[in-house]
């Protein structure tokens, strides 16, 4: 599954997380500011980024650019001189521009939070006293630039993905078919490699994405709701808390999560299961499209009462599983606003501060949330993955 793709998985991986932490130390511990040495302006990180298109193109921003570029490069020599694998430029090259793209998905989410709270806050000083419409047009055109930024890299990150899912699936492929004469008598062997492989690039790479934008945006909005829990310093039954926006998002995902993977734990197993019992029954009356004596109906009537067996357990499974994640999801719409009740009776709210309290408490809620948003999608992978560990394990032998 990985080696086919990335070139020692298990080192590769590893130096990968080294690679990031020593990065993100350099970064936070001055590696910010070292572009001064080369022509940067002075202070530039300190200088307040303009709310607007324009803060993609500041000093600051221009440094991580460069910044990234050069220490992609030196990571891609490195594995290239060690273990030059064949997909190299997809594997390190490929991940670096998705993991970009999601880095620039993150920042432009804080460029519309920066631009919530002066928009909102304008809106409802009009409400009363009134002012000149064109505040309201360039408000309304500052959003839709930041908008049109964000849409195009995202279409040019989906479109990337697919063809980075696809090489993977290729590489795979590729390990498979070379060792073809030792993996065919794998039950289900030919789904495994046309099917399953399929599906693993896809949803492998789908979480992985997910997981590593939900921890950029914890990185980029968690300071953002500290600095915004002073203006919340009450919660509704709880009473007065330090820094109660981040413990209100944290203690909430937690108790989702748990309650999730409670309710949940026997998905993967029934998901495994059914994969096996209906990739025996498709076994048998693929037999019997050139033996007459295979695909006979009690044979048939038998396999496929083991399919709709599992297919019952699961519909009841998923049954409870749905109510309480249907349940969790509704009440959580209404969670960020039942948090800033409180402060909201006590008049020390304005209109623009509910919104971007509301907008940077979600985003650090839902990135905290993201083992309970992927979790069926878990459990599809996890079945996979048994289904191809088993596959392998007759290679490994």
């Amino acid at each position: 599954m990985f080696k086919s793709f990335f070139p020692n998985p298990k080192w590769f991986f590893i130096s990968v997380l080294l690679w990031s932490v020593l990065n993100m130390t350099l970064w936070y511990t001055g590696g910010n500011t070292w572009g001064s040495a080369i022509g940067w302006p002075q202070g530039y990180t300190n200088a307040e980024l303009p709310v607007g298109v324009s803060r993609f193109w500041s000093p600051s921003f221009l440094w991580f650019y460069v910044w990234f570029f050069i220490s992609t490069a030196f990571f891609a020599l490195f594995w290239k001189f060690f273990s030059d694998n064949k997909w190299q430029r997809w594997s390190i090259w490929g991940s670096a521009f998705i993991l970009f793209n999601i880095w620039f998905g993150v920042q432009v989410s804080v460029a519309i939070n920066a631009w919530y709270g002066p928009f909102w806050d304008l809106i409802q000083n009009m409400l009363g006293k009134g002012g000149d419409i064109k505040d309201l047009y360039m408000g309304t055109l500052t959003f839709l630039y930041i908008a049109m930024v964000a849409v195009t890299f995202a279409v040019i990150n989906a479109f990337f993905t697919s063809h980075y899912v696809f090489r993977w699936r290729t590489a795979m492929n590729e390990y498979y078919t070379e060792r073809w004469e030792k993996l065919r008598q794998v039950e289900g062997a030919s789904q495994r490699v046309q099917e399953d492989t399929m599906r693993f690039a896809t949803i492998m790479e789908d979480l992985g994405v997910e997981l590593i934008k939900a921890i950029m945006i914890l990185v980029a909005f968690l300071p953002i709701l500290f600095d915004l829990s002073k203006h919340v310093p009450v919660l509704p039954i709880v009473g007065e808390v330090q820094h109660s926006l981040v413990w209100a998002s944290i203690i909430w995902a937690i108790f989702g999560t748990v309650l999730l993977m409670v309710v949940g734990n026997k998905l993967p197993g029934l998901e495994f299961n059914n994969q096996k019992v209906e990739a025996a029954y498709r076994k048998e009356l693929v037999y019997g499209e050139d033996h007459a004596d295979r695909a006979q109906p009690a044979t048939l009537a038998e396999l496929f009462s083991r399919v709709r067996k599992n297919y019952f357990r699961l519909y009841f499974h998923y049954a409870y599983f749905n109510l309480v994640a249907t349940w969790y999801r509704q009440l959580d719409i209404l969670y960020s606003l039942v948090v800033l009740f409180p402060s909201i009776a006590a008049g020390k709210m304005t209109l623009g501060l509910v919104n971007q309290i509301g907008n940077v408490f979600d985003k650090v809620r839902e990135s905290f949330q993201y083992l309970i948003m992927s979790w069926k999608t878990i459990i599809e992978l996890l079945s996979i993955y048994k289904r191809l560990k088993a596959f392998e394990s007759i290679l490994d032998e």
